[in-house]
């Protein structure tokens, strides 16, 4: 199933006293380009989380952001340093008196003091909160890729509904271009005869030109290209992979054959369904730009 490069999901859940938001979002790259913001004491996590996003992501600009929160906090210690408050209550008590000054001196302004009062916590045990913050990451990667499939779905209806307007075009210049030659051959043998009058015209010498002619602006080649890659393209859109980069270069190819088509075409009708073919062949571009 094909997927979109641009999606959201978004999952919250509390574990052993965690309170844990995920949210990831992607929009088109070229490649896999990930960023994440977590709070600064859980910064190990960045790279888990890359790596975890890159094994079910093949190519996109990832953003993913976490909260952790904590609801209880039975490890965390408050630690009074009292020596150091027994300074600075001393020295206040100096500048009062040297400056005539009043004291206004309790308890509460003296613990504001820088390291007057720390808190202290135990080491993170990493391995227990990346498995919680990976479970609650899994759920919201499921809303994700979802999302991702869901606009894929729409990509897919959009590009094959395009690719059935080049076959119906592709079809008019088989059909057309024979007609082209013989229409030539007509106008020929016509041009020949108000030039020689009643002399007799050289059938084998018309034969010849007309045969030069058909050669020139034969597109058989082309159009059977042209139809084994849209054949191509309806392949890679049921591949169970990412195909992207294989659909960009695939879409080259096509237009390639369209412009060959076009520099040959010696007939209007031709030229506007060659133009035609071209737009959809562009439209086709813009819109798999947005497939992983």
């Amino acid at each position: 199933m094909i997927k979109s490069m641009t999606g959201f999901g978004r999952a919250d859940e509390i574990i052993d006293g965690m309170s844990i938001t995920v949210e990831i979002k992607s929009v088109n790259h070229k490649y896999f380009e990930f960023y994440a913001k977590v709070p600064r004491m859980y910064g190990f996590l960045e790279e888990k989380l890359k790596s975890y996003c890159n094994s079910v992501i093949s190519r996109g600009k990832v953003e993913c952001f976490v909260s952790i929160d904590l609801l209880e906090d039975s490890d965390a210690q408050i630690i009074v340093n009292h020596a150091l408050a027994e300074g600075y209550l001393k020295a206040i008590r100096e500048i009062s008196e040297r400056f005539s000054l009043d004291g206004d001196i309790n308890a509460a302004s003296i613990s504001r003091y820088p390291d007057v009062i720390t808190l202290h916590k135990e080491p993170e045990d990493e391995d227990k909160i990346w498995a919680a913050v990976k479970t609650v990451a899994e759920k919201a990667v499921e809303k994700f890729v979802a999302m991702r499939q869901a606009e894929g779905e729409k990509l897919k209806s959009d590009v094959l509904s395009r690719a059935d307007l080049i076959l119906g075009n592709v079809s008019f210049i088989e059909e057309r271009s024979p007609q082209t030659v013989k229409e030539y051959n007509d106008k020929l043998i016509l041009r020949m005869k108000e030039l020689l009058g009643d002399a007799s015209v050289d059938e084998t010498r018309l034969l010849n030109e007309a045969a030069i002619f058909a050669d020139k602006i034969a597109v058989a080649e082309e159009t059977v290209r042209l139809r084994s890659h849209i054949d191509q393209l309806h392949s890679f859109l049921e591949a169970d992979e990412a195909i992207g980069r294989k659909l960009d270069f695939l879409v080259q190819e096509m237009n390639r054959e369209a412009n060959t088509i076009g520099s040959k075409a010696q007939d209007v009708e031709i030229a506007r369904h060659v133009i035609a073919i071209k737009a959809e062949v562009e439209k086709i571009r813009e819109q798999i730009q947005n497939i992983e």
